[in-house]
């Protein structure tokens, strides 16, 4: 049997060159779909994008639960027995993708992509953090110095967008602040359990809690056809994929580099918005977004020449 000891020394292992690239690659993969939530979202109708905002994030999180419900039955055919089987870990990510499911949704009606993405970006330093105190574990200094790096191209991005801040993309932008404090504990709970907790089944449980929380204010719906099919995409490919594979992805990478990675989203997000909503992001938000970038590239390339030297 596994101890906590066993799980820290197993986190801090040197991963084999082709494990660790195929990892990075399953939660860029992840990230990508991440991406696509501003884009998507901004081709709801106009009515339910100002006004159904709890009804958009129901219904995604809902989506969500039905497509990981799917897979735990029609592939793994065990029905929903893994929820029940993982226990205190499960409930506990299970409330932490709640919480991001839908103080992200929320958030991306009130303020722009940019701004909730950008806000969202400081969960590696949170991440970091908490491992830190939680799993004693030891960040490399090539983590903590992208980690640098990032919230500095954050920060300039951030800096150069705040004066212009309504009250409504304030509240937005403090509501989606839950989603990096949220994806920190899930993080570390994924790593302090993966050797002996399944937890993609509380990835149903994170779409389940979000939709039941969020259905007596979504009530009555007003959703169109068109819209509950796009909101279904968003649910099957934008949140219940990708949340699994980062399931699976923390079994290979650290908590810390795992949010770092996720700060693709940072990138993309406001990328696709751009080109499929013609919501044009600013120049600081393009310098910003670079400097995000590079210290993600740096920081992988240096991660990859490690695990050579240590096949």
């Amino acid at each position: 049997m596994s101890t906590p000891a066993s799980d820290l020394a197993a986190a801090q292992t040197v991963l084999p060159r082709g494990q660790h690239r195929r990892a990075v690659l399953l939660m860029v993969c992840a990230t990508l779909l991440w991406s696509i939530a501003g884009v998507v979202t901004r081709h709801l109708t106009p009515a339910l994008q100002a006004e159904g905002r709890f009804e958009i994030t129901f219904w995604r999180s809902f989506f969500a639960a039905v497509f990981v419900a799917g897979y735990l039955i029609a592939v793994r055919r065990e029905g929903l027995r893994p929820v029940i089987a993982s226990g205190v870990p499960g409930l506990v990510s299970g409330l932490c993708w709640a919480t991001m499911y839908t103080a992200f949704m929320l958030a991306l009606t009130l303020t722009t992509t940019a701004n909730t993405l950008v806000v969202m970006s400081v969960a590696p330093l949170a991440t970091a953090l908490l491992a830190r105190a939680v799993l004693g574990a030891t960040i490399p200094a090539r983590t903590w110095a992208a980690i640098v790096a990032a919230m500095i191209g954050i920060a300039w991005m951030f800096a150069h967008e705040a004066a212009a801040l309504s009250g409504r993309h304030a509240a937005g932008m403090l509501i989606a602040f839950a989603v990096p404090l949220a994806s920190a504990v899930n993080l570390v709970t994924l790593q302090k359990t993966r050797a002996r907790v399944d937890l993609i089944p509380a990835v149903f449980l994170g779409g389940a809690f979000s939709a039941l929380a969020t259905l007596p204010l979504a009530w009555p719906f007003s959703a169109t056809a068109a819209d509950v099919a796009l909101l279904a995409l968003l649910g099957f490919f934008q949140l219940g994929l990708p949340c699994m594979l980062l399931v699976v992805v923390s079994r290979r990478l650290s908590a810390p580099e795992i949010a770092l990675l996720a700060l693709l989203e940072v990138v993309l997000g406001p990328l696709w918005a751009w080109l499929g909503a013609g919501e044009a992001p600013s120049s600081a938000t393009l310098a910003g977004g670079a400097i995000v970038l590079a210290a993600l590239v740096i920081n992988e390339v240096a991660a990859l020449r490690r695990s050579a030297q240590n096949p």
